[in-house]
């Protein structure tokens, strides 16, 4: 089930929020379990097993930390072994294969390739029950000896199956006792609409135009940068869009979620854009990966080692590929050579330029991440760079159809709506918004009644 369905908008969340506004406070968090568990459940139901697994190596490890709290070797096994048990978890349902038929090719051996479904959310919801028990030991968090409110913590529905990453210390009191109130549900709705909007409206339309770039015999030049760019949009609008349904479903139900998205695409360097984009990943890697390294503190060598480890992982976290490595090493790349050489370069240039060299930059890279087959990927990028025909009559086509379309997305990939928003009364704000988030609604019913593309690309971490 995904929140841009039929079934989620009026059947789950409808009944879900009418059962939890009825109930009184001492069983919210219990429902929001039960109500999670089936949301999670709907369409593998199995998969509930690996979820209370690992609700029970948390809870469990967290509060072996607290217990050993005065002896450091074993609250540090303890926090190891929890590290362990999750990515075992990880790695064996996302990277089993991937690594069993590199291991056949390379040596001849006949590890079995299991052909397991990925569990949905696992990158997510894993890296965020992993957070716990190192931020129980860290002290940066109350170790929480309710397993039916850690329990909720971990399989909250908003964000379970494609983030936000929530880490415990960021609501852990919110778990115990949290604001709700017709304000905030209003704004929750809001904010929800926005992101539905943002994921049906717009990313399903230009998602259409990437996959029959995709699907091409006769890629040229101007069709591979069309493409690309399509796909760019695409996964703005459809994670960000996730990531506002996520954040509008959590005020719904009391809950204050921190923001993922902060326009990347107005980005003048790399480094940027990486401030701006999956900014709940970024500052997870940072934090749980970077610093425990020694970040910036160490050696230049040491430094460099750091900067290749964080994106190396970053890359395979996003998936069991090739393509996803080298994009970890591209970017890692970048990020190198802006810190130690460019950026300062950077600084000196008009702004309207840096602008274009970064977005260079991320396009080639969403090339390299959305093309998986690597012989598909070497033909994407000989067209990306001139060893194609220049332009055909269907990129003119395709251009002159997807144009009103790609200058409505790249006024919403920038503030500019929001300032505008703004500059508007109070008085007059208020009159507005719920007429446009009713309109809204029914547009993205309407489209969703009638159309069958209704893809969702972060499924698959």
């Amino acid at each position: 089930m995904v929140f841009s369905s039929l079934p989620f908008l009026f059947f789950y969340l409808p009944v879900v929020l009418a059962i939890y506004r009825l109930s009184p406070l001492f069983l919210r968090n219990f429902f929001l379990l039960l109500a999670s568990l089936f949301f999670y459940g709907w369409g593998e139901p199995v998969y509930i097993l690996i979820m209370v697994l690992s609700i029970a190596v948390d809870y469990t490890h967290g509060r072996l930390v607290e217990r050993w709290r005065e002896n450091d070797r074993l609250a540090r096994r303890a926090v190891a072994s929890s590290v362990i048990c999750n990515l075992g978890i990880l790695i064996f349902f996302k990277y089993w294969d991937f690594i069993a038929v590199n291991v056949n090719a390379l040596t001849g051996l006949s590890i079995p390739v299991l052909g397991l479904p990925l569990p949905i959310g696992i990158s997510f919801y894993t890296f965020q029950t992993m957070s716990y028990t190192i931020d129980v030991y860290r002290r940066d968090a109350p170790v929480q000896k309710n397993v039916v409110t850690f329990g909720a913590y971990v399989t909250l529905f908003p964000q379970l199956i494609a983030g936000p990453i929530i880490r415990y210390k960021s609501v852990a009191e919110q778990l115990e006792g949290r604001r709700e109130d017709l304000e905030k549900f209003a704004a929750g709705v809001q904010r929800f609409t926005v992101g539905m909007a943002k994921k049906v409206l717009l990313a399903n339309a230009i998602g259409q135009l990437w996959d029959r770039t995709l699907a091409s015999k006769e890629l040229t030049f101007a069709g591979a940068w069309l493409g690309v760019a399509a796909y760019a949009f695409q996964i703005y609008f459809d994670f960000s869009g996730y990531s506002d349904m996520a954040i509008g479903l959590g005020k719904m139900f009391g809950f204050d979620f921190l923001e993922n998205f902060n326009y990347p695409y107005i980005s003048r360097s790399v480094v940027e854009f990486w401030k701006r984009w999956h900014i709940s990943l970024t500052t997870w890697f940072r934090e749980y990966v970077y610093f425990p390294l020694g970040g910036n503190r160490v050696s230049r060598a040491k430094w460099v080692r750091n900067i290749l480890i964080v994106w190396l992982l970053t890359g395979i976290w996003h998936g069991a590929g090739w393509n996803f490595l080298l994009w970890g090493l591209y970017y890692a790349a970048w990020m190198l050579l802006e810190r130690l050489w460019l950026g300062k370069v950077l600084e000196k240039l008009p702004s309207a330029l840096t602008h274009v060299y970064t977005m260079a930059v991320v396009l080639t890279g969403w090339a390299l991440f959305a093309v998986e087959d690597m012989g598909q990927l070497g033909g994407y990028f000989r067209a990306l760079f001139g060893g194609a025909p220049a332009v055909n009559a269907g990129d003119l086509y395709q251009l002159r159809s997807y144009l009103p379309m790609l200058v409505i997305l790249t006024i919403g990939s920038t503030p500019l709506m929001k300032r505008l928003w703004e500059r508007l009364g109070e008085r007059t704000r208020s009159v507005l918004t719920p007429v446009l988030v009713l309109g809204a609604l029914v547009l993205c019913t309407a489209s969703l009644v009638d159309a069958s593309y209704n893809p969702f690309l972060y499924f698959r971490f």
